[in-house]
């Protein structure tokens, strides 16, 4: 078996992760926090790089799409578990709360679909990709924090967050219609 190009760049972002929260907790904070940041920006990267290789270069494999939405997870919840903690904010753990309670339902729901054969009406939509991309921004502006030219950094994080909240509880009534829809269709 070759683990190809896409699903090198899965591993590296699952192997980023625990590097991630070792750079964040044990760095001085002033180069801990910007470190972290950068390497979850680089996380996010081999997201959209793993797909478009995968498909580019003929790689899309079970492995791949197997590991892909898991790699993804575990980073998402890993860095809104360790911004939950550093700041402490309700309005963060809320949106961390629902952010991975919509992990839970939605990835239920495409197993569920996925064994009644009808996985492709779950499928990722672009409102899902959105929906990932704002939060990967708002993760990215939340873990580096400080402002940049007068720029303040976190609290855009912040809005990322919550725009990124509206767009997760869409998507997942989105899937749950659909779901719905295909089950009684």
């Amino acid at each position: 078996m070759t683990y190809g190009v896409a699903n090198i760049l899965t591993f590296i972002r699952i192997l980023i992760t625990p590097l991630l929260v070792g750079v964040y907790y044990f760095l001085p904070e002033q180069w801990g926090m910007p470190v972290a940041a950068l390497l979850f920006g680089l996380a996010s990267l081999t997201d959209w790089l793993d797909g478009y290789l995968a498909r580019k270069l003929n790689q899309v494999s079970k492995l791949g799409a197997f590991l892909d939405p898991i790699a993804d997870k575990l980073i998402i919840v890993t860095v809104l578990v360790v911004i939950v903690d550093r700041h402490g904010q309700l309005s963060i753990l809320v949106s961390a709360l629902i952010i991975i309670a919509r992990e839970f339902v939605v990835s239920g729901l495409r197993e569920w679909m996925s064994e009644l054969g009808r996985r492709d009406s779950v499928a990722v939509s672009m409102l899902g990709k959105l929906k990932t991309a704002s939060q990967m921004l708002a993760l990215f502006f939340l873990l580096y924090y400080y402002p940049v030219l007068g720029i303040p950094v976190f609290d855009i994080g912040v809005w990322l967050l919550y725009l990124a909240v509206v767009l997760t509880l869409w998507s997942m009534m989105i899937y749950i219609g659909r779901a719905i829809q295909t089950n009684h269709g």
